[in-house]
This record gives structure tokens, C-alpha cells and sequence, in this order.
């Protein structure tokens, strides 16, 4: 793995041919600031290409780090009237409820930038989890038809911009958990679990055909509890390892980044040699 640094930001990167690119940060707020100018790079990139900037997003600790969004200069120098925001992942419970990543995302972060409401599309709250995906299904499907979310040149599927994940201690990714047969669907955009191990038990994600097909996907770690699920998903394991969730990220024709604190990174090969 090639090592190089980018000391203005106190940051390490980690190049790997097979798992794109890994970018370690000090701190928390580096962290934030680093994710903030990746976005609104896409952003810019995106509208100016296609006209629109279409981001999913998972919940947790995600929204909190993309607070800088929020301040200057991205809340005037960002084109939010091209935002189009999506879950990758959501807890099939009401909107108010404290377990909705749509709440998480309204109060910490949509609520302070000038988004076009009818541009946020989260779910269907009365439904049951099976109709709910299958109406969240639909709903890209109406947005990839005007292209409003691109269409990928490798597959049926949908080509986020920018598909925004977390991982938790297990390794799982969006709602994508170890062992789960939801790993399997190949033929759905959308699918549904109702025995989540992680509560609530009941939840719609995206499939994993879905995120490996986006333009970019970014997967944010934090915190020394994720360092060995971050060993698992990045460095080079043998057979013997479990595959987690994770590691199954391999977008087709775009681009996989890390976004690591030194605690979650503390694992990895070669994190002993940075002087950070």
C-alpha cells in the first residue's frame, strides 16, 4: 500500500488499488472539514456535468460530521436548489420518531441549508417495511426515468452521485448486516429486513448492487470500537477472514473513499509509521 501526506490538513492517505482510497485525519474536526470539502467538490462537479447532485445518506454519526456543510463557505457557495437527497438506509418508524434518520438528518442538518423540500425524499412512514421499499423503489425509479438520479453505464441500477455510508462494530453498511440474507438480493434496488440484529428490527436499504453502482461512495469510521471491522473491510485479509458487509463495497465504474480518525484507522497496516 503507497503512502503519501497532505500535511495542511493532518491528514494521511493510503492509496489501495483494490480499496480506493483511505484518508486518515487527527481528529474529529478534521475529519468534518475534509468530508465537507469532498462534498461539496462532488457537488459542484456534478451539477455543473449533469444539472443535478443526487446524495444518499445513512444515518448515526454521519449527519453530526457533516455539520461544516452548514457554516461558511458551503452554505453560499454551494447550489442547494441541486441537491436531491436520499436514504440509503432508514428505520421503518415515524418521521418524529428519535430512531428516524430522516429526524437526524431534518433537525442536525436539512433544516439549516436551503434545500428545496420537495427534493428530500425519505419514506413512507405508514407503510409496512415491504411496501415501503417497494414505494421508495418506485420513487427512484420515477427520478432515474428524467434523469434526475444518473443511470449506470454497468447495470440497471441507479448511479447516486454520492452514496454516503457509515459502519458499525460488526461491519455491516447501511442496513446490510454480516450473515443476512439481504446480501444476496441482486434483482431489487430497494429491499426490506425485518429482524434487524441491531434495533429497530425493522428497516429498508439499498441493495448492494445499488451502492456499487453509484459515481462515488464514501464510508465514514470513527472510533477505536470500529478498528478491527476497518482492518477487515480495507487491508489485505486472508481466506480464513470473515467478509464483512463492508469489504462487499466495490463500486463498479466509480470511486470508494475512507473517511477514518486515528482511532478507527489504528488497525491498519502501516498506521504505526504516520507521524501525524
Amino acid at each position: 500500500m503507497h503512502v503519501r501526506y497532505a500535511q495542511a490538513k493532518k491528514m494521511a492517505l493510503l492509496e489501495s488499488k483494490s480499496r480506493g482510497e483511505v484518508r486518515i485525519h487527527e481528529n474529529l474536526d478534521e475529519l468534518s472539514t475534509d468530508l465537507a470539502d469532498y462534498i461539496a467538490e462532488l457537488s459542484e462537479a456534478s451539477v455543473k456535468e449533469r444539472g443535478f447532485f443526487a446524495i444518499a445518506l445513512s444515518g448515526g454519526s454521519i449527519i453530526s460530521l457533516m455539520r461544516n456543510l452548514c457554516g461558511a463557505p458551503y452554505n453560499k457557495t454551494v447550489d442547494w436548489s441541486k441537491w436531491y437527497i436520499f436514504w440509503a438506509d432508514e428505520r421503518v418508524v415515524a418521521k418524529n420518531h428519535v430512531d428516524s434518520n430522516y429526524k437526524l438528518a431534518k433537525d442536525n442538518l436539512l433544516s439549516k441549508l436551503p434545500i428545496v423540500p420537495s427534493h428530500v425524499h425519505s419514506i413512507n412512514d405508514s407503510l409496512t417495511a415491504e411496501e415501503a421499499a417497494n414505494d421508495y423503489e418506485f420513487v427512484i425509479r420515477q427520478l432515474v426515468r428524467t434523469r434526475v438520479v444518473n443511470v449506470s453505464e454497468v447495470s440497471d441500477c441507479p448511479k447516486f452521485d454520492l452514496v454516503l455510508l457509515g459502519m458499525g462494530p460488526d461491519g455491516h453498511v447501511a442496513s446490510l448486516f454480516p450473515n443476512h440474507s439481504v446480501l444476496e438480493e441482486k434483482n431489487e434496488w430497494v429491499t426490506f429486513i425485518t429482524t434487524s440484529p441491531k434495533p429497530p428490527p425493522e428497516r429498508i436499504t439499498f441493495t448492494l448492487p445499488v451502492i456499487n453502482s453509484a459515481a462515488n461512495v464514501a464510508v465514514v469510521v470513527t472510533g477505536g470500537g470500529k478498528a478491527e471491522a476497518s482492518r477487515l473491510a480495507i487491508d489485505d485479509v486472508g481466506p480464513e477472514c470473515p467478509v464483512l458487509p463492508a469489504r462487499m463495497i466495490e463500486p463498479a465504474a466509480g470511486k470508494l473513499v475512507w473517511f477514518l480518525d486515528n482511532q478507527a484507522a489504528s488497525k491498519l497496516k502501516g498506521f504505526s509509521q504516520f507521524s501525524m
